[in-house]
Formats: structure tokens, sequence, C-alpha cells
């Protein structure tokens, strides 16, 4: 499959949207834990973990896992792994390359 067509496919879920909108402000949108935790965890580990993106959803880690590994593999988040945690962040300049590549193409 292209790229192009992993990353519409990527975007096709209500959920993944949901966990792009929740890592574009964090502080804001994360609400299963204190904002000092979310601060800390950006800036200790650069990004928020995965327990608190599974929290927030309500839904099973596994599905949690598989949606963020999606993301990252069209390139929409970015990871960082901390001991036995994992950290997810927005990639920015790769939603600057989205919105370029929906202006020009579609």
């Amino acid at each position: 499959m292209e790229l192009n067509e992993k990353l519409f496919k990527a975007l096709a879920n209500k959920t993944r949207l949901a966990i792009l909108h929740w890592l574009k402000d964090p502080e804001k949108e994360i609400h299963v834990v204190s904002c000092q935790t979310i601060q800390y965890e950006l800036e200790h580990f650069g990004g928020i973990c995965v327990g608190d993106i599974v929290q927030q959803s309500g839904l099973a880690q596994s599905t949690i896992s598989s949606y963020l590994n999606m993301l990252e593999e069209v390139g929409l988040l970015i990871s960082e792994r901390h001991g036995k945690w994992t950290y997810y962040r927005r990639n920015e300049p790769a939603f600057q390359e989205l919105s370029s590549l929906i202006k020009e193409e579609l």
C-alpha cells in the first residue's frame, strides 16, 4: 500500500483522530491525569505515556498500542522509550506536510 493510502487509512478512524487531537494540546485535552503529571511527562520524557492515552480512550491497551503504532508508521507520531514506558508526541512537521499534500493533491 502506498504511503498516502496508509496515511489516509490511519486518519479514517475516530479514535486515532481523537488521539491526534489529544496530543495536539495534552495539558488541555487529557483529563484522566493531573495537569502537573502531563507537564512532567512532556518536560522529562518528551511526550505522553501510553497508559494515559489508554485511560483517556477507555479502550484496551492492545488496541491503543496498535493505533499508536499505525500513526507512528505513517509519520504522524514520534515515540520515545524510557525504561519500560513509551511516550508519544505529534510530529508537527508531518502535519505541515499533510496540509501541503491536501492543498496540492486534493
